[in-house]
Order: structure tokens, then sequence, then C-alpha cells
């Protein structure tokens, strides 16, 4: 196979907007230019080592510093401290916040594909759903009775939109995603593979065996919620499951039934919220994370990767470890470990050099150490 040359934004994938004047990227960044540097001509984004004369790239991250001095970048988007390292030729756009800027720049450059109003020929919508006229629904999707599609919102191929579902304004949903008992704000994105709203794990043990128990709750997106693929929430058992505004979650994520979360929660890959549980706004949880069944995570708590959350957690703390403790406390137990480990190997060292002895007719071997 030929070798691909780098591209950000190819084309064949991605819609493209521009050129843009340096003074509307960097109104876009938050950030400023020079006058005489306003009017020229930007036609796309890149990462600092391939970058153009004509592309705008961006630093953040001090370790990619030396970068800069290196880069052909006709722009930068960067903090202040940086902005004497910029290279001649290159434009500094100057602002407190780079990677926030560097969104929303590639945002301008690249924006979301726009629906394609119409309903494919190959799908399958049920004459009692209720769709507007700017959306798009792809071939193979299926819209069940009673649904409703709001305006410039797109359905995948081979999506299902069960009986009853609402979506706001401007979501997507992606190929062979599933949603029923679902009601979704605006701008929610649903990506493929996604499973909302079926039964939650409710059971009740009798002495035969086990007796399902219905799941009478819905599931409530926020406006902005963005669901990863294979990402899978249950419908509530009596209460509803919410996710709040803004909430993001990774691929591979488990919400259970009766779960809240607060505004801006993270939930990172393969990481699973048992049953009504509560996570207030700005939670993050990290890779593979577990949370237990009906506990609190106060606002701004910080969950590390692979830690196992059995109990409440205080806001604006980080735990880690299984069971999950406060960070403070975890690293303490982890140096206790290795001091033990460390005391260990002394005393095995100790041994084996009082054995050599004996065999060369120093002290008896079988003297207890007593250090």
């Amino acid at each position: 196979m030929a070798e691909i040359e780098p591209i950000a934004g190819d084309p064949r994938f991605f819609t493209r907007s521009g050129p843009h004047r340096l003074q509307d990227v960097a109104a876009a960044a938050g950030g400023t230019v020079t006058e005489a540097a306003a009017g020229r001509l930007m036609v796309g984004v890149a990462p600092l080592q391939s970058a153009g004369p004509d592309q705008v790239s961006f630093l953040d991250n001090r370790r990619y510093a030396p970068l800069l001095a290196q880069s052909r970048a006709g722009a930068v988007i960067l903090h202040v401290a940086m902005a004497e390292r910029v290279p001649a030729g290159c434009v500094a756009i100057v602002t407190p916040e780079p990677y926030i800027g560097w969104a929303r720049v590639a945002g301008l450059f690249h924006p979301p594909a726009p629906a394609r109003p119409g309903i494919h020929r190959l799908a399958c919508v049920d004459p009692e759903a209720r769709i507007d006229s700017s959306a798009e629904i792809g071939p193979f999707a299926v819209v069940e009775a009673g649904a409703e599609i709001g305006p410039r919102c797109r359905i995948g191929p081979g999506a299902v939109i069960g009986a009853g579902v609402v979506l706001g304004p401007d979501c997507r949903v992606g190929a062979h995603a599933a949603l029923s008992h679902t009601l979704a704000g605006a701008r929610v994105y649903i990506y493929p593979g996604a499973r909302i709203g079926q039964d939650g794990f409710g059971f009740a043990t009798t002495a035969t065996g086990f007796l399902t128990v219905p799941q009478l709750g819905r599931v409530i997106l926020g406006d902005d919620v963005e669901v990863g693929a294979n990402s899978t929430i249950d419908r509530g058992s009596a209460q509803d499951t919410v996710l709040g505004a803004g909430t993001r979650l990774d691929n591979l994520v488990q919400i259970g039934h009766n779960v809240r979360t607060g505004r801006c929660c993270v939930v990172v890959g393969q990481a699973g919220v048992a049953g009504s549980t509560v996570l207030e706004d700005f939670v993050t949880l990290a890779g593979q994370a577990g949370i237990a069944g009906h506990l609190h995570l106060g606002r701004g708590a910080r969950i590390g990767a692979q830690a196992g959350v059995m109990a409440d957690v205080p806001a604006g703390v980080d735990y880690l470890g299984s069971p999950a403790v406060p960070a403070r406390d975890f690293f303490r137990q982890v140096a206790a470990l290795r001091r033990l480990s460390g005391q260990g190997a002394s005393t095995k060292a100790r041994a084996a050099r009082r054995d050599d002895k004996a065999d060369a007719g120093g002290e008896p071997a079988s003297k207890t150490d007593t250090d």
C-alpha cells in the first residue's frame, strides 16, 4: 500500500468551510491577532508538524513546544506565555484557553454535515410517526408509531427509533443504534450501536428462581448529551434514568436503571454505574471504574481508572483503588506496601548471607533474625 499523506479533515469524510480570514479565525478562538495579519486567509487546520502556511495549528501542552520552532503553520493558537516562540512568518493567536480555541476553530473549518431532508425509500416509517420535514431518515432505519423526530435530525442506516421516542432538534442517531422509552433534548448525539431504554436489570428472587420486575420508567437525555458507540443506558424501574445536560459517555459504558447524573458529567470507556446511583454536576469516572448501586457522588468528584466505588463520595474529592478510597490514602497505602515489600526482600537477603556464613563455618544458619 502506498504511503498515506497525513491530512486533517480529509474531504472524503469531513465537510469543509472556508477560506477564512485570520481575524475571523481569531474571533472563533477567543483570541486576537495584529491588524497587519487580520486579512490573511487560512484554508484549514492541521497539527504543528504537518501544517502549511495557509493552515492554523495550536499548542496547548509545553511538551510539544519544540515542534513550534520547526512548524510551517500560518498561524498557531497558543497561550501568551508561548507567543514569543512563534517562528518568523507565523501569526500567534493568543488566547487563555488554546485547546478550547482549537476546538472552536476546527469546528469553523469543519462544521457538522447538515441533514439531507427526506426519508430514504428503504426506511420503514410508521404512518403515525411525526417527522419534521427537515429531518433525514437513512436507509433501513425504523421509526415506530408515535415517535417524534425534530428539525434537522439525522437518523443513520439501520437505526431503530422505538414507539413514542422523542428527539429534539439537531439530534444525531448513528447506524444501528436503538432507542426505546427515551425522551431526548436538543443536539443529542447517539453514536453507532448504542442501546438506550431497554429493560433495567431488575428481578426479585423467589424460592424457585427469579421473577422479572417490570421496568416502568424512561430514559431522559438532556440537551447536548453524547452517548458513545455500543454504550447502553437502561430505563428506570419506577422512576426515570436521567443524564443531565452536557453529559458525555464514552464508548462501551453501562448506565443502570434509575441512575441520575447532573450537568456535564464524563464517563470514560468500560466504566459502569449500577442502579439508582446519583452523580452530581461535573463528576468524572475514568476508564473501567465501577460504581455500586444506591450511592451518591458529590459535585466535581473524580474517580480513577479501574476504581471500585462502594460508598458515597464527597464533593470535589479524587478517589482511587478498589475498594476506592481518597487519593491521598491510596498513595499512602501503595507506599506502605512498597516499604513492606522492601523489608521482605531485605530479610531474605540477610538470611541468605547467614546461610553463606554457616556454610563457611561462621554463625549458625538457624539463628533467628530479630531486626
